[in-house]
């Protein structure tokens, strides 16, 4: 199992000390709803979420954030609706890309660090073995090119206190995910057709934050081979496609007696299924870095979903 970053870091606290405040951005969302859950003692979380706080303002979040003076600043805010960016891609454009350099700006005004979630859909998908963060981005879609934009805005905003940790294929409890659906899906229906030559990683939610967390213990000031702030990949080990996903979830499913519809799911192919966004080919994203910066020990995408399947 993963080092558990809450016991860890109880462990180096004087006692007494002073809770750090960590602005959690998009607070009401899915992986924000995990940072809450496993938030180690050292923060207390100010939360900020619509319709009081808007990403896209650059003069309210500077104002908000200068009045909270978050030693940390979390990033879990983003238009996810990918066939939606490509008709709004301007708005995307504001949450996605703009929204990540105000808070960036912010957080250099404020000395705060800065961690910012992205995506696997930064990449163009033609790679056949895992992306590393030096591998050029190259989106193919909205959402993508909307992502990028942000990772660009906060390189170039000057803030060198920062972690832009992109992520693929997120699940968990407190949001629409695929593995929910799947669920319902197969409590539903006697076929499922689900896309399989499309391969990418599973990440679930209660470990992507124990990797934020990781990342934020690390001394920056230590001298390393490998530095501390930057781009970081994570997501669960292993990859499968959606199809293997989706088979994954429904053995467990019965493994665990659940009384479902489904008697057949059928592979189909990209084509079959048409989407306004271009999805990536191959997106699964190289841990190694990550790893090696705070040694973590990264759960199998499979075990993470039967530990998610054992909340219900």
């Amino acid at each position: 199992m993963m080092v558990l970053i809450k016991n860890t870091m109880n462990g180096c606290m004087v006692e007494g000390r002073k809770k750090q405040p960590l602005a959690l951005i998009g607070a009401n969302g899915m992986l924000a709803s995990a940072v809450k859950r496993l938030l180690p003692d050292l923060y207390k979380i100010i939360p900020f979420d619509l319709p009081d706080f808007d990403l896209t303002d650059h003069h309210l979040v500077l104002k908000s954030l200068r009045k909270a003076k978050p030693k940390v600043i979390v990033n879990c805010a983003a238009y996810t609706n990918v066939d939606g960016c490509e008709s709004e891609e301007e708005l995307a454009k504001q949450i996605n890309g703009n929204g990540p350099g105000h808070l960036a700006h912010a957080a250099k005004d404020i000395g705060a660090t800065l961690v910012h979630i992205s995506t696997d859909f930064v990449f163009d998908g033609e790679k056949t073995e895992p992306y590393i963060e030096d591998d050029p981005a190259n989106p193919q879609s909205a959402y993508g090119r909307t992502k990028a934009f942000g990772e660009q805005a906060i390189i170039e905003s000057d803030l060198k206190e920062y972690f832009i940790v992109r992520t693929s294929w997120l699940y968990g409890p407190s949001g629409k995910n695929f593995v929910d659906t799947i669920i319902q899906l197969a409590k539903e229906r006697e076929e499922l057709r689900i896309v399989s030559d499309q391969v990418g990683t599973p990440t679930y939610t209660e470990d992507l934050t124990q990797a934020i967390f990781s990342l934020l213990a690390l001394d920056s000031s230590q001298s390393s081979s490998i530095p501390s702030y930057g781009i970081y990949h994570f997501s669960n080990e292993g990859e499968c496609s959606w199809y293997g996903f989706a088979e994954e979830i429904i053995n467990q499913l019965k493994k665990q007696g659940e009384l479902l519809r489904v008697k057949e799911i059928v592979p189909i192919r990209t084509e079959e299924y048409p989407l306004p966004a271009r999805r990536p080919a191959y997106s699964v994203l190289s841990k190694e870095k990550i790893k090696a910066a705070t040694g973590l020990i990264i759960p199998g995408w499979k075990a993470a979903l039967e530990k998610y399947l054992n909340m219900f």
